[in-house]
């Protein structure tokens, strides 16, 4: 069974930054491609960043592009967001996914982590 566990989220002003972590467990970490999607109150979850399992290869959703960084250290079997220049409009439960394919389908993904919330105010 894989396990993820996301932390780093919290309250941050509009313009600041935040770095979010996912640590993976219970299977080979390199295996899998890796996702960061968010779900805001009333709408449905979508992708932010997807990572393949190498890290050689990234997608951003157009909202995010320039702000955000998603990365990945299969040394500590670990897949981080970076996010700055927060608008409000990024507020969300942040989830990370493990699946085996790099794509930004949500329905790809096989793994999910109970996500982290972040709140960005104006």
């Amino acid at each position: 069974q894989v396990r993820l566990v996301e932390s780093g989220g919290g309250l941050v002003q509009a313009g600041g930054s935040l770095r979010l972590s996912c640590v993976v467990s219970g299977r080979t970490f390199s295996n899998y491609a890796m996702g960061w999607f968010r779900q805001a109150p009333g709408k449905e979850r979508a992708s932010v960043a997807a990572i393949s399992w190498s890290g050689s290869s990234t997608s951003y959703a157009d909202s995010v592009k320039g702000r955000f960084a998603i990365s990945r250290d299969n040394s500590k079997n670990t897949v981080y967001l970076r996010m700055n220049s927060l608008k409000p409009e990024d507020t969300a439960v942040y989830y990370c996914a493990a699946g085996p394919s790099f794509t930004q389908r949500v329905s790809a993904y096989d793994y999910w982590g109970q996500g982290t919330q972040v709140t960005v105010s104006s």
